[in-house]
């Protein structure tokens, strides 16, 4: 019980700094900007959507498709003037290559942890052969640069880049399903070989998002091109129209992330 006060607590808190920073950007004529937010905090902001919209807002995380992304309250229209999200890009290379550990988002994120960073302030983290491009609140990025030398037993260098055409790009599983309709819970299921009723229960515990945002239908027919999120089990998106086999099963193309 004190566990679920305390989560309650959290989420009005949020919410109530949404409002505070829409006021804000719309009362004094300013743009307001949150931390870094993951999909569940994303959520609570659409939840509230609806009363913020007079303020004017857009979410933006350096990188299209973006997970993590920072809420930016104020509309250009409005103010007569355009500024920049606060948003840096850092690439973490090793020293030497040669004798570097196989290095995960995981062992990045530990590392930038061990340095008493908030986790708001702290975007997405691109991995590719043991180096990682960080994105960052621009206020915390030269004291990542000039702390961060070490990940797991490989040493570092930091920098700060503006090239984020570069950026690794995760490599899908391409596979065929065949599930019995393209409702979620049956796609999910079939993704990550689970029964009918774990898959629900994915749904009914708030962990599964389509497209950013909470689904809690789990009868919701999906469609080409929608990005599905599990957390704790990864995402993947249709990549094909449906095919009807000869068994009256539907075969759909899907890329995997792991």
């Amino acid at each position: 019980m004190e566990k679920k006060n305390s989560d309650e607590k959290e989420i009005q808190q949020l919410k109530n700094r949404f409002r505070d920073l829409a006021d804000k950007s719309f009362r004094q004529g300013i743009y307001t900007f949150t931390g870094f937010l993951g999909l569940s905090s994303q959520e609570l902001f659409w939840q509230e959507e609806t009363g913020l919209k007079y303020a004017g807002y857009r979410l933006n995380g350096g990188y299209e498709g973006a997970e993590r992304v920072l809420i930016r309250f104020g509309s250009g229209e409005d103010l007569g003037y355009e500024t920049e999200f606060p948003i840096a890009c850092i690439r973490i290379a090793p020293l030497a290559r040669k004798f570097a550990d196989e290095l995960s988002h995981r062992d990045f994120l530990g590392a930038l942890m061990n340095l008493g960073i908030e986790r708001d302030t702290l975007g997405d983290i691109k991995v590719a052969d043991a180096q990682a491009y960080l994105f960052c609140l621009d206020s915390v990025s030269e004291f990542i640069c000039g702390n961060l030398t070490q990940v797991k037993h490989t040493s570092v260098k930091c920098s700060l880049t503006e090239d984020v055409g570069v950026l690794p790009t995760e490599k899908p599983v391409q596979v065929i399903l065949h599930v019995p309709s393209l409702r979620a819970d049956a796609v999910l299921a079939r993704v990550y070989d689970l029964s009918r009723e774990k898959s629900i229960e994915l749904f009914r515990a708030g962990k599964v998002y389509v497209n950013g945002r909470r689904c809690e239908d789990n009868a919701r027919k999906l469609k080409c091109g929608e990005t599905v999120n599990a957390r704790g089990f990864g995402k993947f998106s249709l990549s094909g129209e449906p095919r009807e086999t000869r068994k009256g099963r539907l075969a759909v193309e899907a890329e995997v992330f792991r």
